[in-house]
């Protein structure tokens, strides 16, 4: 029986997160073996808020980075196809096509568009950013993909891919593209380490997949916790508080947590206590993925040459859905007719000339 496929990834603009990681990186990690995984390196993507020189000169070795960082949570370059968005030429065309079937007021409703701008200080919304959701239809859909893991700010642009499927399906009566199913991590959204948004390396507020030991400790030490509690002999509150929600997602040890919780409402431990225990509950975490990392960047080249063959393997998928996408439309017989009647012409010519010559 042939795997059902994922498609799903990042854009490469630095290295990855926690939020990345529970947000979707671990459901790729856990389905590799049950689906066909195809990872996108959505470089064409950063355009809509990246698109200057200095940026555009950061994207190889942010997507090297990146990938990087995959592989350090576990996923399998043998098991994966990892390829670069912008040397796969056909996406530009399949988003031209799915343009066509979205009105600029469906669009208006997708609520990450104006996030995203605002996140990236534009005054002024570019068409770019307005269609981003379209563009990334075209990649969900240009492999086929049945299930597409995401993060919580990404749900509605899948559910925009399967709009855009039905229709296209509908119009031109033709099962070309399945209608893809979205799988949310099981933490949606992380909140930051200042307790104000979720977790953004624009914000600052992130903790790096391939941060070291100090670092994390840094960075879990100067953790928002509950305001009204200046003493620790103070009751605190849990619910909500950021360092007991990366408790509850990242340290295995539910014992260690609960004991943490209680004494923490009865103002029984401090926040440093509380936080050392997290730093190392995370460190725990993170060090499996250190070595992993490290290991694969010893290898020099292994990055690059796997998303060159996985670009190559992306290819020849996306011809084959754009071709059978035009067929359906009754677009590629256009072409294919005037084509011919163009080769008869040449023919005719061709016999034409020769008549009478010595």
């Amino acid at each position: 029986m042939t795997k059902k496929r994922i498609l799903t990834g990042d854009r490469p603009t630095g290295l990855l997160h926690l939020g990345h990681y529970v947000g979707s990186l671990a459901n790729r990690v856990r389905l590799q073996n049950e689906y066909e995984c195809f990872f996108i390196i959505a470089d064409l993507h950063t355009l809509t808020t990246k698109p200057s020189p200095a940026d555009i000169a950061c994207l190889a070795d942010n997507a090297r980075q990146m990938v990087l960082d995959y592989f350090a949570c576990g996923i399998d370059p043998a098991k994966s196809v990892i390829y670069l968005q912008s040397a796969v030429h056909e996406v530009c065309e399949l988003d031209l096509i799915f343009e066509m079937l979205v009105t600029v007021p469906r669009l208006n409703r997708v609520p990450s568009i104006k996030e995203m701008a605002k996140s990236a200080n534009l005054s002024e919304l570019p068409f770019g950013l307005l269609g981003y959701p379209v563009l990334q239809a075209a990649d969900i859909l240009l492999p086929r993909a049945h299930l597409v893991p995401v993060g919580k700010d990404n749900e509605s642009h899948v559910e925009l891919t399967r709009e855009i499927a039905r229709r296209f399906n509908s119009m031109y009566g033709a099962e070309v593209f399945p209608v893809p199913d979205v799988m949310l991590g099981e933490v949606p959204t992380l909140v930051g380490t200042d307790g104000a948004a979720k977790m953004s390396k624009s914000l600052g507020n992130a903790i790096m997949l391939s941060d070291d030991a100090k670092t994390v400790e840094k960075k879990v030490m100067g953790m928002y916790t509950d305001p009204d509690r200046v003493r620790a002999d103070i009751p605190g509150r849990v619910k909500g508080n950021p360092v007991f929600v990366y408790h509850d997602t990242f340290n295995p040890d539910r014992a260690e947590v609960e004991e943490l919780k209680h004494r923490y409402t009865k103002g029984k431990v401090g926040d440093v206590e509380v936080k050392q225990k997290l730093a190392r509950a995370l460190n725990g975490f993170l060090d499996p993925l250190r070595e992993r990392r490290a290991g694969y960047e010893s290898r020099r080249g292994f990055v690059e040459e796997v998303i060159y063959d996985g670009t190559q393997t992306m290819r020849a998928e996306a011809r084959k859905t754009l071709d059978a996408a035009t067929k359906a439309m009754g677009l590629a017989s256009v072409w294919n007719r005037i084509s011919r009647k163009a080769e008869e012409a040449k023919k005719k010519q061709r016999a034409g000339g020769s008549i009478g010559q010595t």
